[in-house]
């Protein structure tokens, strides 16, 4: 069984890993919930993570989900003792603390820069989190950490790059530039330039011409000889 996860989580990585660029070590934000379903199923996170995860991983959380453990008392205790031994993240709520499940949203905004794993056991946290394409979830089940399937709005990104429909902006201004580089964008004046060079005269028609000149300048010589004739004979 231990296997077949393994397997099941590598390939999951691969996925991350080619169409999102995720590379170690792999940063995982950890909320409240799941370090409280870590203790209670006695889950070494800091140990078992990067195996499970086939590589270095950076365990951090952030300040609003620590105050969040400290507002809920003894009963987790716990969780917020292992959360403390994480990396703290800065997060934009300094002077205004909220709820963890908010401060993980937006530490995942815009795209998702840092690449950051989410790993909670809040199910609508969780809902929230797959409506964004290229987010790793990560949660525990009977005392195993699991790393969630792909989402349909990831699949969904990424096949739309596969059919070059979706081109991100920074790429198709790198595409402009290349092309400009190497010549390949052509003025709009260059263009109309070409398509106003015409063909040279008809040489047929200079052919007639000649002719014709040709032959009215034969008929006066052959006058000038007639009346020279004329002329010996008298």
């Amino acid at each position: 069984m231990g296997v077949t996860r393994q397997k099941h989580a590598k390939k999951i990585m691969g996925f991350y890993k080619h169409n999102f660029q995720f590379r170690e070590p792999f940063q995982v934000l950890l909320d409240g919930t799941f370090c409280q379903a870590a203790l209670r199923n006695k889950i070494q996170i800091r140990e078992q993570l990067p195996g499970y995860l086939d590589g270095a991983a950076q365990l951090c959380t952030t300040r609003c989900v620590i105050k969040e453990l400290e507002s809920l008392g003894k009963a987790l205790y716990g969780a917020k003792l292992i959360a403390q031994r994480f990396q703290v993240r800065n997060c934009s709520h300094h002077k205004n603390p909220v709820s963890g499940s908010t401060c993980l949203l937006s530490m995942i905004e815009d795209g998702n820069p840092h690449h950051f794993f989410i790993a909670t056991q809040d199910q609508d946290l969780s809902n929230k989190v797959k409506r964004k394409p290229g987010i790793p979830l990560l949660f525990i089940i009977q005392n195993t950490m699991v790393l969630d399937k792909p989402s349909p709005k990831s699949l969904a990104f990424v096949q739309k790059l596969q059919t070059n429909q979706l081109v991100p902006e920074y790429q198709k201004q790198s595409i402009v530039e290349l092309k400009e580089k190497e010549g390949l964008v052509k003025q709009e004046g260059e263009k109309r330039r070409k398509r106003k060079r015409a063909g040279g005269p008809n040489p047929l028609s200079c052919l007639k011409k000649k002719k014709r000149k040709t032959q009215e300048g034969q008929e006066p010589s052959a006058e000038k000889k007639k009346r020279r004739k004329r002329k010996r004979n008298r």
